[in-house]
């Protein structure tokens, strides 16, 4: 679809796949609005995108701070009127991904995760969603994780077998239920949501293990962030193929 005049917006877009994300969308022609905690860290980033040409502005975002998510709906509508497309890029995991501590791992760890990687998901969505509606094609992308995939955890041989660490897991199984949910619920506009699978990537939540270079860990997002019309919604995917939920 065209790109032209399109605005997005990537939470956490100062580093790592959220400055990759907005990297691979500006180089399309996509303005690009960095949301970052630290308003230096996402001017510098901006800085860094505007020296590859591309039209980038930042603004301050906090998950865990509702009155952000406000401001930046002020913004977006105060300058552009609308929105085209939201990466719900920013996350947290706060124990080792490896390992399984389901009997063990404590109720504040559980909260503090849903809280950044579901629940601030959901807010901030609902605040921007009327400005998604008012752009001719909305699409929205929840960075999510195979981890997050009941169906691969239960396949004999599961690759993912080693990761059992339940909070971080959990909180995107949660995800792809919202984008499952909402998918639905717009199935008659022309918004499309679906979850992305950026696969291992070497940043620093991935570590640097992780077989993907950050170079390749942004293109789902982006296939995501520049469907067709034609294109799916309400799925889950890694590199334009389908993973089970």
């Amino acid at each position: 679809m065209s790109t032209t005049s399109k605005v997005a917006f990537i939470t956490g877009g100062n580093r790592g796949l959220g400055l990759e994300t907005a990297r691979g969308l500006g180089k399309l022609g996509i303005t690009v609005i960095i949301g970052a905690r630290d308003l230096a860290k996402g001017d510098a980033a901006v800085q860094a995108l505007k020296q590859e040409g591309i039209v980038a502005a930042a603004v301050i975002f906090d998950a865990l701070t509702p009155s952000t998510h406000q401001d930046v709906y002020k913004v977006l509508e105060r300058k552009y009127g609308k929105l085209d497309i939201l990466v719900n890029n920013a996350g947290v995991s706060l124990t080792p991904f490896f390992g399984n501590n389901s009997s063990t791992v404590s109720q504040e760890i559980l909260k503090q995760t849903f809280d950044v990687n579901f629940f601030s998901v959901v807010a901030l969505t609902q605040v921007l969603l009327p400005l998604i509606k008012k752009a001719p094609a909305g699409r929205i992308v929840n960075l999510s994780s195979i981890l997050g995939s009941l169906g691969v955890h239960q396949m004999p041989d599961s690759p993912i077998a080693v990761a059992k660490e339940l909070a971080y897991n959990a909180s995107k199984t949660a995800l792809n239920a919202f984008t499952v949910h909402l998918a639905e619920e717009l199935k008659d506009t022309s918004v499309k949501v679906n979850s992305a699978h950026p696969g291992w990537v070497k940043t620093d939540m991935g570590g640097a293990e992780a077989p993907m270079e950050i170079s390749e860990g942004g293109k789902t997002s982006v296939q995501l962030a520049t469907l067709p019309a034609d294109g799916p919604t309400g799925g889950f995917f890694h590199l334009g193929e389908a993973l089970p939920w």
